[in-house]
């Protein structure tokens, strides 16, 4: 027999037997850990972690929610991009701030020698903390107002724009998104969004404008939902209806700028006439005196 098979032969015999011996003594994975490997990959987005105020916001939220009074504006919290619970923190920061301030207010007096009744600055520290409660509120709906008046202009650039492409022949659906993809601001990227969604869960666009408006309260998007529900068929009956939609809706903006403006105008004439009246008592006054010392 030659020496080169033999070695051949035992080699290939003693690897064999190397490798049976291995595979006994390998230890057993756990059963566990290998169904994980093999499980298919979740296809739910994990929930984005929270800073610091809106958790702390959200335990105080969680506290306080079922307080007479307490009410979070979730609409226009959602439209100006704040959390609800950065919103409560800061209502229940301003309130303590009002219950101390009047207390910091009557040290002085106290080193003064000067004392009030307790209850003084209770009552105080108790209004302050009730105006500074409800000022967050009075700032959230300004914003939002100015949010949703900011929407409404750019919702007749929009409605323009999908006017221009329902005359071009173009679907309902199509005009709708081209016309959003030309903006770039806030408005247009909130429209884009819904139109995205609706074209990955198979909805109809106008369905997620409508569902968008009653998300955010926007009733302008409604008109357009409206409008396009029934653009199916006649392109031009739509791009008039698009158009006096957008001519309206300009007719309001326009509106409404002129009452702020004429609401402005008035604020100033009391002070104005307030200023005028101090002038005349000033130079009235030597002449008063006068007459009074005689």
């Amino acid at each position: 027999m030659n020496v080169f098979v033999v070695v051949a032969t035992g080699g290939t015999i003693g690897a064999g037997v190397a490798l049976l011996v291995a595979e006994l003594l390998r230890p057993q994975p756990a059963l566990a850990p290998a169904l994980a490997r093999t499980a298919p990959v979740s296809l739910t987005m994990p929930e984005p972690e929270l800073d610091r105020e809106e958790a702390w916001g959200r335990w105080l939220l969680a506290r306080l929610e079922r307080v007479p009074g307490v009410r979070i504006p979730t609409k226009n919290l959602a439209l100006i991009g704040q959390g609800p619970g950065q919103f409560m923190l800061k209502k229940t920061a301003l309130a303590a701030l009002g219950l101390l301030c009047p207390v910091i207010a009557t040290i002085p007096w106290i080193i003064a020698g000067v004392s009030l009744p307790f209850y003084v600055p209770a009552v105080v520290g108790l209004v302050v903390a009730l105006l500074l409660f409800l000022t967050p509120d009075l700032a959230v709906r300004d914003q939002a107002k100015r949010a949703r008046e900011e929407f409404a202009h750019a919702a007749c650039a929009y409605l323009d724009l999908v006017a221009l492409k329902r005359a071009a022949d173009a679907g309902p659906a199509e005009a709708l998104e081209k016309a959003a993809e030309v903006g770039r601001g806030w408005p247009f990227v909130l429209v884009q969004g819904a139109l995205r969604r609706a074209r990955l869960e198979k909805i109809p666009p106008y369905q997620a404008l409508t569902e968008l408006a009653a998300e955010y309260d926007l009733p302008v998007l409604d008109d357009i939902a409206d409008i396009m529900r029934g653009s199916a068929t006649d392109g031009a009956a739509v791009y008039a209806a698009l158009r006096g939609r957008t001519a309206a809706l300009n007719a309001e903006l326009l509106a409404d700028q002129a009452a702020e403006a004429n609401a402005a105008s008035e604020k100033m004439t009391a002070p104005g006439a307030l200023l005028a009246v101090l002038v005349m008592l000033l130079m009235a006054f030597p002449a008063v005196i006068r007459m009074l010392a005689v």
